[in-house]
């Protein structure tokens, strides 16, 4: 019995040596992650935030574009910037309206009007739209449907800073059959590449823009697209529910 009883404590603590050092290297390896993570959190946190945004390119234009799919006043005061230095005489406000309230549509061009007046924005032009998804690729299409009918060929995309790699590979892919140049100007409001990490609404954002570029990338935008034409009919050959 003797023997048993002091075989048996041996017998269980060399089995269960193996696991305990697996336990350990584990844990040994989980360490190393997050101090590697903790360390070097600033190289790749900034490389993040700046593969969300657009090249700036300032060139003189036919037309402005506020991309105010969010209504942000920021946009609005850069834009009325760019054309009181005379980078482009006009300026193109699409604002999203929807076929559900009539008395919604008009708070949101309202509202669109408001931010141009408060902006000093000379003679804004309104365009409401009623885009089916995805919102920004049929935006795109309305507004090259616009430049088309206008014979204008260069246009300014001012946009919020994390979406605005996004915004321009839509507005170059959906531009380019009808030759019409694109430049880009990413305006920031609040989280920048270098601090979006310090704060949960600049890890969503940047999380958010970060997930939906990559669908347009490498989903949205394979797709074919929309003809080039004149008028203002929405027919697209992409699916609903996506997006916006």
């Amino acid at each position: 019995m003797v023997e048993i009883l002091v075989a048996a404590p041996f017998f269980f603590q060399k089995k269960s040596i193996k696991p305990a050092w697996r336990w350990a290297l584990r844990l040994g390896l989980l360490m190393l992650v997050v101090l590697i993570v903790s360390v070097t959190h600033e190289f790749w946190s900034i490389r993040i935030g700046r593969s969300l945004i657009c090249t700036e390119r300032l060139t003189q234009s036919d037309l402005i574009v506020v991309e105010n799919l969010d209504q942000n006043y920021l946009l609005f005061e850069r834009a009325a910037t760019l054309q009181k230095k005379g980078f482009a005489a006009r300026v193109l406000v699409p604002v999203q309206v929807s076929y559900e309230s009539e008395r919604a549509n008009a708070v949101s061009i309202g509202t669109a009007e408001l931010m141009a007046r408060v902006a000093q924005m000379q003679t804004p032009e309104i365009m409401p739209i009623r885009a089916i998804e995805p919102i920004s690729l049929n935006v795109a299409y309305e507004v090259r449907d616009f430049l088309t009918k206008e014979h204008l060929r260069t246009l300014i995309v001012v946009v919020t800073g994390f979406r605005s790699m996004r915004s321009s590979l839509i507005y170059e892919a959906v531009m380019a059959p009808a030759h019409i140049t694109v430049s880009c100007i990413p305006v920031f409001l609040g989280a920048k590449p270098e601090n979006w990490p310090r704060t949960w609404h600049g890890i969503q954002e940047v999380t958010e823009q970060f997930l939906k570029l990559q669908f347009y990338r490498f989903y949205v935008l394979l797709k074919p697209l929309r003809a080039v034409t004149s008028g203002t009919e929405q027919v697209s050959t992409h699916d609903t529910h996506w997006m916006n």
